[in-house]
């Protein structure tokens, strides 16, 4: 009986092969070395409920004092376009809702189910990556899933108490497919665009050719379509536009370390709640915001002209042509909240399920970065407000690390798609990735 070489066959030799090649020691379905990593999943998820409870000051005051009045403001047909805190795009309302379709359970117990479902999420969609499923259905790294589980706890209660983990299922989920199925992978990155911004940059990475095509034109349908759909269906959809573009320099950014130092110098500025987040107020805060603005742009030109000077793809290249935007984006924003961690640790996950990725030291300091994030919210937030020198200190600490990932995580990129002078294709190879097949359009211009 003759093995007819698809990945996803059945009924055929392919099926007594598996069998007969299947990891000793599966129960139910889960290889053995899995049992750890669940063990661990469950446990720590357990703590983090726990913490949830009983930590620092109440973790949960976003969905008592917004969430809950948000989703009853939008089952009554409309956004909360006139609370300067609704910051979001439209389909972040469709996340607000889903606890009020939960029977029995309160609020703020359905929000927590399903931030717990969507990191349950994560965590299999990074072993079934491992396990054979990645973009070139090739085993890959456990270290991917092992990084989310372990990563994500180091953020304390938080990540169970917003919503950025729904979104983060998403885009990861999207990253997972879109090598094979790129118009499926872009549709879930576009509705995911919806709820947040951030993962339409996660098709940039896609392979030159039908599949950037597919990719692309999938985010921007499915995107417009949900946005019609939601502007149909409730008032005040575009209303997130101006509080979002009224934001300042909040205290945890880039340029908010700046201005802690200045502080600490004798800048008589201060910090007070502004558009929902503890911003600076101030002489010089409008140059600083202005500042982050630019460097944003140039760091969206610096994408665009990777993208046009790249010539070697790999299996991983999507991924860590992902994680490089986001960090980006993330480095040069006007805010960084802590659970904007959540996003680079999964994005970080992704990329080692691929065992070709460049962006391993990268992980490394991600990792870092999230735990002395922790420190600086909830621990040491008041140290932080205060710019006393602890607070700046963690602060500066923290940042400093995501600077540092954020260039590495560029040359790294570069080095591996960009060809030197004088080189071949051969370059992908001498960095230790293998190039897609010519016929993918995954090589070369177009």
């Amino acid at each position: 009986m003759a093995s007819c070489g698809e990945a996803e066959c059945t009924g055929c030799a392919c099926d007594t092969d598996r069998e007969r090649t299947a990891p000793a020691g599966s129960r139910f379905g889960i290889e053995s070395r899995w049992w750890p990593l669940a063990a661990y999943w469950v446990a720590s998820r357990l703590v983090m409920l726990a913490m949830l409870r009983t930590g620092h000051g109440d973790i949960a005051e976003e969905v008592h004092r917004l969430y809950t009045r948000w989703a009853g403001e939008l089952e009554a047909g409309s956004f909360p376009a006139r609370d300067v805190t609704w910051q979001y795009p439209p389909g972040a309302g469709l996340v607000m809702l889903a606890p009020t379709l939960l029977p029995v359970v309160s609020y703020l117990q359905g929000f927590v189910a399903l931030m717990v479902l969507a990191d349950a999420v994560v965590v299999l969609a990074l072993v079934r990556a491992a396990r054979g499923g990645g973009p070139a259905g090739e085993p890959g790294s456990a270290a991917g899933a092992w990084l989310w589980a372990g990563g994500l706890p180091l953020l304390l209660a938080l990540p169970f108490a917003r919503f950025d983990v729904a979104v983060t299922a998403l885009a990861v989920l999207s990253l997972l497919v879109i090598g094979r199925r790129p118009w499926l992978g872009g549709t879930l990155a576009g509705l995911a665009a919806m709820i947040k911004v951030w993962p339409a940059l996660i098709v940039l990475g896609t392979p030159r050719g039908r599949s950037t095509r597919e990719a692309w034109s999938a985010v921007l349908v499915s995107a417009a379509v949900l946005l019609t759909v939601l502007a149909l269906g409730f008032r005040g959809t575009f209303g997130f536009l101006s509080s979002q573009g009224n934001r300042g320099v909040e205290v945890e950014s880039m340029g908010g370390t700046l201005l802690h130092l200045a502080r600490l110098g004798g800048w008589p500025g201060r910090v007070r709640m502004h558009y929902g987040s503890f911003e600076f107020l101030g002489p010089y805060v409008s140059s600083v915001a202005r500042g982050s603005l630019l460097l944003t742009a140039v760091a969206f030109g610096w994408l665009l002209l990777w993208r046009w000077r790249a010539r070697v793809w790999s299996e991983a290249t999507v991924y860590d042509a992902a994680l490089t935007a986001v960090l980006l984006f993330t480095s040069t924003s006007r805010v960084i909240s802590p659970q904007y961690l959540i996003w680079l640790i999964a994005l970080a996950a992704v990329c080692l399920t691929v065992r070709g990725t460049t962006q391993r030291p990268v992980a490394v300091l991600l990792l870092l970065a999230t735990a002395v994030t922790a420190v600086d919210f909830p621990l040491f937030f008041g140290a932080v407000l205060n710019s006393s020198w602890q607070g700046v200190a963690v602060l500066v600490t923290r940042n400093g690390l995501l600077a540092a990932a954020t260039l590495l995580s560029c040359v790294r990129l570069w080095r591996a798609a960009v060809p030197a002078r004088r080189t071949s294709r051969t370059t992908g190879r001498r960095a230790g990735l293998r190039p897609l097949p010519l016929e993918s359009g995954a090589v070369g211009g177009g």
